[in-house]
């Protein structure tokens, strides 16, 4: 198998430039330029304003019948065409988003074409075949050559295992490694997106779209070079039930190719988005446009919101006369503070349903559903369940369409920890079916989002984050992740990070607390994360008791929307501060993060456009250094020169509501 994993990265043949056909594909502002040469192989090169980003990188797809679309190939034509339009977004950071872009069509006489697209901040190109017959991928090359030594930030798979075949099996939640390419560990794969430093400050971020009945792409570098190979996981020949409390499939054998099909199809977008600046990084389009559009059309009963969360509080509430846990009670006690506060929903996560026996049918006599979904219904406060992968798959359709009859709004689905073709295949058909029942999803325990948000937008939010989650029980450097996902894995899509801690932490003062988690960085910053994350389904992660022990927090981070009209990148820089604007119905949220360097700032909010101003501010106090939970409230006159200065303290947060007098 190892051969088969590998063996593509370096089916590299010298070749005659004069065989060639060469092909120049211009993004419409003409910064970027692609050149596609037709030979014995099928090489790109990327540039942008005359720097190259890639060097020569060759293509291809490898069948079980021993054709190889790519090598040798029969080009019988050629289109091109140009699009300008604007999209709309339903559940997005933004409301429209342009479309622009340039497109290279290649048809070739066996039966696949590719098709290249220059967009003014990237790169895309996708194989599609007619083949009208069954047929098997043996394997596809995916090949990243960067022109000089390059560093990277690496989001490597934590579990190493005994083999790179042993790391497809994971949660897909990193941290980053700011490394050299050829000082790559040889032992591990890494997830994309993967971002790598290019020349004068500009940066690449490798990622696909489209991931539709395909294994995810991972990255390798097993030659300690300046090139990246895609590596996917074989297809699953034997699964048994297992892992966490029996809800995971475990695969205990497999395939020898990647991925079989039964008639044409279109196969993942693989792109390259090049950032002038790192800002550029944090409000980008590309996953989103090329995505399959909505296959659900009518969206107006999707919606999004917050969430008064259980799990991570440890269910911890007091000043109560009942004991606290999966029960009623408790549950009765959440809606009624997310009713109180306008917050949209509830979620029973691990524990309402019998434990080992992955049957979502079966629920602990301590909880009684329908009462909580009528109790619910009356406070006008939606109910999700969280459900184990396995379990959810045993019968994803009756399942949705008893929990929908009976008044339930959503799954946050758990424990996936694979992105084998069979493994996304999952996701699409329980995306298609649940929005057959109007059941959003939230896909935790997974890869990273690559469109399908868009497809089926009632799959609000995606995990594939090392997320707050960690701090009960880690103490790795989180405020350092928080400044550097916002430029990297979020450029994916939304992330359900589940913030909203109301214990904060200095560096010095921070520990794992499983039952009482606390997080690292100071109030504000927690408060930020509302604005910094892109979540369509945000989780208040902390105590009811303890947001009620801070009703200035809570109500302000009650009233922050979750999808938004606009999204404004002010600026930041790759693990060290950002800072990004937001607006809902003409009133602007302004979020911003710092690592653990204190940082002034001076925030140009000419955005705002002309006219007077109010600002309603959060910042760090004058000794969050030392007391993380000191802030400051107070509102304000945006100056007329529309320049407002901040400081963050160390880990330290600032936010603001902008809205006109």
């Amino acid at each position: 198998m190892k051969k088969n994993l590998l063996n593509l990265s370096f089916l590299l043949i010298v070749i005659s430039t004069s065989a060639q056909k060469l092909f120049v594909l211009e993004s419409p502002d003409k910064k970027l330029k692609a050149d596609i040469a037709v030979g014995k192989l099928i090489e790109y090169q990327v540039s942008h304003a005359g720097a190259t980003m890639l060097l020569k990188s060759p293509i291809s797809l490898t069948f079980s019948d021993n054709q190889v679309f790519g090598v040798n190939p029969r080009l019988s034509g050629s289109t091109r065409k140009t699009v300008d339009q604007i999209l709309d977004a339903p559940i997005y950071k933004k409301a429209k988003i342009k479309d622009n872009y340039n497109e290279l069509t290649l048809e070739f006489k066996n039966d696949y074409n590719i098709v290249f697209r220059a967009y003014n901040d990237g790169f895309a190109y996708r194989f599609e075949t007619i083949r009208k017959s069954p047929f098997i991928v043996e394997n596809e090359q995916v090949v990243f050559n960067f022109p000089a030594e390059s560093k990277a930030y690496i989001p490597y798979v934590k579990n190493k295992g005994n083999s790179l075949e042993d790391q497809f099996y994971n949660s897909f939640e990193n941290i980053y490694t700011h490394d050299k390419l050829s000082e790559w560990d040889a032992d591990r794969l890494a997830f994309s997106p993967l971002l790598v430093e290019g020349g004068n400050g500009k940066k690449v971020c490798i990622v696909e779209a489209d991931l539709i009945n395909y294994p995810g792409m991972y990255l390798y570098n097993g030659n300690k070079s300046n090139s990246l190979v895609g590596v996917f996981a074989p297809y699953p020949k034997e699964i048994r039930q297992g892992g966490h409390n029996m809800l995971q499939g475990e695969v205990q054998s497999r395939e020898s190719y990647i991925a079989k099909f039964d008639r044409a199809t279109k196969f993942p977008w693989r792109a390259i988005i090049v950032s002038e600046n790192d800002k550029d990084l944090v409000d980008n389009d590309m996953i989103y446009k090329l995505a399959t559009p909505n296959q659900i059309g009518d969206c107006s009963w999707i919606k999004p919101g917050k969430v008064a969360w259980d799990w991570w509080n440890d269910w911890n509430l007091y000043g109560v006369d009942f004991k606290t846990g999966i029960n009623n009670e408790t549950y009765k006690y959440y809606i009624d503070f997310a009713s109180e506060n306008g917050i949209e929903y509830i979620i029973l996560d691990e524990g309402w349903s019998v434990n080992l026996t992955a049957d979502l049918y079966e629920v602990v006599p301590e909880i009684n559903l329908p009462e909580l979904v009528a109790y619910a219904k009356e406070r006008n406060v939606g109910l999700i369940l969280w459900a184990g992968y396995y379990a959810l798959n045993k019968d994803i359709e009756g399942i949705s369409k008893h929990y929908s009859e009976m008044g339930i709004k959503g799954f946050k689905v758990d424990f996936m920890d694979r992105d084998d073709q069979l493994m996304v295949d999952f996701h699409y058909k329980a995306a298609e079916i649940s929005a057959k029942y109007r059941i959003l999803i939230d896909y935790h325990g997974t890869y990273k989002p690559t469109g399908l948000q868009r497809t089926f937008p009632n799959v609000i939010n995606f995990e594939g984050v090392n997320g707050l989650e960690q701090m009960k029980w880690s103490n790795m450097d989180q405020v350092t992740y928080d400044v550097t996902i916002p430029f990297i894995r979020q450029v994916a899509g939304p992330i359900d990070y589940t913030q909203g801690a109301m214990r904060n932490a200095t560096r010095g003062n921070y520990r794992p607390v499983e039952s009482e988690p606390m997080s690292q960085g100071t109030r504000c910053r927690q408060l930020a994360e509302y604005i910094v994350f892109e979540s369509p389904l945000n989780m208040m992660c902390d105590s009811p008791s303890n947001y009620l022990k801070e009703k200035e927090c809570l109500d302000f981070i009650s009233q922050i929307p979750t999808v938004w009209d606009q999204t404004i990148a002010l600026n930041g820089e790759v693990g060290k501060y950002v800072t990004i604007a937001r607006q809902k119905k003409g009133v602007w949220y302004v979020g911003a993060l710092t690592n653990w360097d204190e940082r002034e700032l001076e925030l140009d909010l000419s955005f705002l456009g002309t006219g007077e101003f109010q600002v309603e501010i959060f910042k760090d106090g004058a000794n969050a250094n030392k007391a993380a939970r000191d802030y400051k409230r107070e509102v304000i006159s945006v100056p007329t020169s529309k320049k407002l200065k901040i400081r963050m303290a160390q880990g330290g947060g600032f936010i603001a509501r902008i809205y006109r007098k």
